[in-house]
């Protein structure tokens, strides 16, 4: 019987290169044709090794399959989601006036949960704590606040607890977008990006943890695939994700060395579904926008889980996870998400 070695060595001998194998039943298994001249190198059985399904690139083929298969099992059964834990929770929700923050108060709402809600444009949260009124929200109170002030996210705070007695949630999700499309952004301009995007999560996650401790309570932090991929034309954006995420996943093993019994679940979710955000990458990205209820419920039952991790759509967490296996794509790649064709002004 021929072994692998003493096939390999015939064959180099031969000076032939086989095209392939192909595979039949039992012993009418052969190895492929010569490139060049045709002539047939083995007629014999295959060796076991020599099989398909034994080579290194089929098991590996095999392995990545089954490790997608695990993880969408994961994602679509792993969900031990209760809503009634969600009845009487104390909650801050930033960002509540539009897109997903005001889908997720509105689910706060229907899950009889407590709410103080801030945003910075006090008509429209006064139309999102009527209608969560309505839900059946046993308490409901609201607070104007422009988060670029750096002196704002303490009296936040102070507003929820005085008026909720504590706090099970605090849910991060206003933010401070630009346009995108160009390559550079004043200092000022970044700045204001820094406080809004990053600074005041800071903040609010500083005054609020006592009592997030107390509780045993939760810090849920919406931000986006930009905070673990770097977008084209969105740089100073993108820090301020990037740094939500450094933040946060530092806190976290701060609080796990500290025995500290405060969850912390990052989110991360697609192109908001509200107008400004469209119209900020307008005639720049083909990204569309994730739809509103539906990655505000995602939040939910991943915060309400204490998971450390909420993508939506799921497909993200494949993205991030191949950012690591290619760090540096090919600027056709980032091309295909890009309605321009020439560099944009500086």
């Amino acid at each position: 019987m021929m072994t692998w070695t003493r096939w390999w060595l015939w064959r180099w001998r031969r000076g032939g290169r086989a095209r392939g194998i192909t595979t039949g039943s039992s012993n009418k298994d052969t190895v492929g044709e010569m490139g060049v001249t045709g002539v047939r190198l083995w007629a014999g059985p295959v060796p076991a090794t020599l099989s398909p399904a034994a080579g290194p690139g089929r098991a590996m083929k095999v392995l990545f399959l089954a490790g997608l298969g695990a993880l969408f099992f994961a994602y679509y059964w792993d969900d031990n989601f209760d809503p009634a834990s969600l009845q009487g929770a104390r909650v801050l929700l930033t960002g509540a006036s539009v897109g997903v923050g005001e889908e997720l108060a509105y689910h706060y709402a229907r899950l009889g949960s407590h709410l103080v809600l801030t945003a910075h444009t006090e008509a429209l949260l006064q139309k999102v704590v009527g209608n969560c009124r309505k839900l059946g929200a046993p308490k409901v109170f609201y607070i104007a606040a422009d988060m670029a002030s750096p002196e704002v996210p303490e009296r936040v705070v102070q507003f929820a607890l005085d008026k909720l007695g504590g706090l099970d949630y605090l849910v991060l999700n206003h933010l401070g977008a630009a346009p995108a499309g160009t390559r550079a952004r004043s200092a000022q301009a970044t700045r204001w990006l820094m406080q809004v995007n990053f600074l005041s999560y800071m903040q609010l996650t500083s005054s609020a943890l006592p009592s997030l401790t107390d509780s045993k309570g939760s810090l849920v932090v919406v931000s986006s695939l930009l905070g673990r991929v770097p977008p084209s034309f969105s740089s100073p954006y993108s820090a301020a994700k990037f740094a939500l995420g450094s933040f946060f996943g530092s806190l976290r093993r701060e609080l796990d060395v500290q025995d500290v019994n405060v969850a912390i679940t990052m989110c991360v979710l697609g192109l908001r579904d509200r107008a400004s955000a469209a119209e900020g990458v307008r005639g720049v990205t083909r990204a569309k926008a994730a739809p509103g209820p539906k990655a505000a419920l995602a939040v939910i039952r991943g915060s309400a889980t204490r998971a450390s991790g909420v993508f939506y759509p799921w497909r993200f967490h494949l993205l991030g996870l191949l950012r690591g296996w290619m760090p540096q794509p090919r600027a056709w790649f980032i091309r295909q998400e890009l309605n321009i064709t020439t560099p944009a002004a500086a």
